[in-house]
């Protein structure tokens, strides 16, 4: 058996360790039972062991890993978390294999990290942060500054669930193992590209992260920036942490706002009452939580350009809503229709269209083929596969890095300082009231001045 990870848990009394973190590690340690972790939660509830236990217990439960459950050891120590006195000794003569994951909300574990010195720290340990990373550019790079102080880089994990092991590999797949794709895969051939993750969940009792930040920093800064740099990179040498970050970055310090111009690249609204799937939903302002002055949207869509040699020109279009009436999550690569038909064929013209689905994770290429009963006549066909899921839900891939002291999935440091750079034009013209926040019925399919999607 593998040497023992000891996980460190700082906030594992939280929502995020029972709902997301430990039911992640309950999947991964049924899939992978060499594997041996020791978890250590540290939170300000007078806890014991055995309730810990129960709660490890309910999360591994809710993955059928009632069996990995019996495996981990697991001990709770009183912390708290933001003194140095406290972290000392909850960190005090840990060896072997050590990773801090910081399960708490981003004020929280800033001033936690700022409490940390090297010193307190073990040999080798990894820091594991979740979103947002900072709350703009300069507060990354400080954030940035603070971390690399403590620990190299490499030892830094960043985590977003969406650059899960196997949805990352199945773009990258499709696109450098095909022939028929990559010699198409730039502004030449390709038209436009829509990143969407729009949701029919409401708010779900989340005010207290999600009113301060919005559609835009919650998603489009973080999560969907990132799958637009995996699906725009340059092939990477190998798949290591190195090659595949670097180009992932590169990516991002090209990219730019649409024409610069952020008032006409970029879309806000937020929904009203209305009903999803059935179940009514109340104004977003009426949400418990919700300051109705901050103006938080929740629907937000911007336009972006990667301005380098391959994809110049084509616009990329990042969209991520709430209280939506089907929910959609996928990647629309829209091909440039040929120059040419032939005088003879009529019909349908537009350029191919690719999609990724992202979860389940599905590919499909709409083409122009000759009709059934009329060969002169073009009409649209689609050719899909089913791609494969991987053995591992996306957090508990992204969490086998975190053990495997593999940060490839992770973000480097400097892309969650260039991601806020990005964002950055867009949300100040919204600040000023340039850009209106606009209205949407809950379970409709956002403002209709809107343009589709498709």
């Amino acid at each position: 058996m593998a040497a023992a990870t000891t996980l460190v848990i700082l906030g594992a009394g939280g929502d995020l360790t029972s709902r997301l973190l430990l039911p992640a590690l309950g999947q991964l340690l049924l899939r992978e039972p060499e594997r041996a972790v020791h978890i250590i939660g540290a939170d300000r509830e007078d806890w014991t062991d055995a309730e810990l236990q129960t709660v490890v217990r309910t999360a591994f439960a809710t993955m059928d890993a009632e069996e990995a459950a019996a495996r981990v050891d697991v001990s709770y120590v009183r912390t708290d978390i933001t003194e140095p006195d406290d972290l000392r000794a909850l960190l005090q003569g840990r060896t072997g294999q050590v990773a801090i994951y910081f399960a708490v909300p981003p004020a929280v574990a800033a001033a936690s990290i700022a409490a940390l010195t090297a010193e307190m720290l073990p040999d080798g340990a990894v820091l594991v942060m979740e979103k947002p990373f900072g709350t703009d550019e300069a507060s990354a790079r400080e954030l940035n500054r603070t971390l690399t102080a403590l620990v190299p880089e490499s030892q830094v994990f960043r985590v977003d669930h969406f650059l899960g092991r196997s949805t990352t590999l199945n773009l990258l797949g499709a696109r450098f193992a095909n022939r028929i794709l990559e010699p198409l895969w730039s502004a030449e051939s390709i038209e436009s590209v829509d990143i969407v993750y729009d949701e029919s969940l409401a708010l779900e009792g989340r005010a207290g992260y999600y009113d301060s930040a919005g559609a835009l920093v919650d998603m489009i800064q973080s999560h969907l920036l990132q799958v637009l740099a995996v699906l725009a990179m340059e092939e990477p040498t190998t798949l290591d942490q190195v090659d595949f970050r670097e180009a992932t970055s590169a990516v991002l310090r090209a990219t730019a706002v649409w024409d610069d111009d952020p008032v006409a690249s970029s879309r806000r609204a937020r929904y009203t009452a209305g009903t999803v799937g059935g179940t009514e939903k109340p104004s977003y302002v009426d949400e418990p939580g919700v300051d109705p002055e901050r103006q938080t949207e929740t629907l937000a869509e911007a336009t972006f350009e990667v301005r380098n040699s391959r994809w110049a020109g084509t616009p990329f279009r990042l969209r991520s809503g709430k209280a939506l009436s089907t929910p959609s999550t996928e990647i629309v690569v829209r091909f440039r229709p040929v120059r040419h038909i032939p005088t003879g064929l009529s019909g349908s013209s537009d350029g191919a269209v690719l999609r990724f689905s992202l979860g389940p994770d599905r590919i499909s290429l709409e083409l122009n083929l000759n009709a059934a009963e009329d060969p002169f006549e073009l009409e649209r066909a689609t050719l899909s596969a089913e791609l494969g899921e991987g053995a591992l839900k996306a957090y508990a891939e992204v969490l086998s890095g975190v053990l495997d002291g593999d940060p490839m999935l992770a973000v480097r440091g400097d892309a969650a300082e260039q991601c806020w750079r990005i964002v950055a034009p867009i949300l100040e013209a919204w600040r000023r009231g340039d850009v209106p926040l606009e209205e949407y019925a809950a379970g409709s399919t956002g403002p209709e001045s809107w343009p589709a999607l498709g």
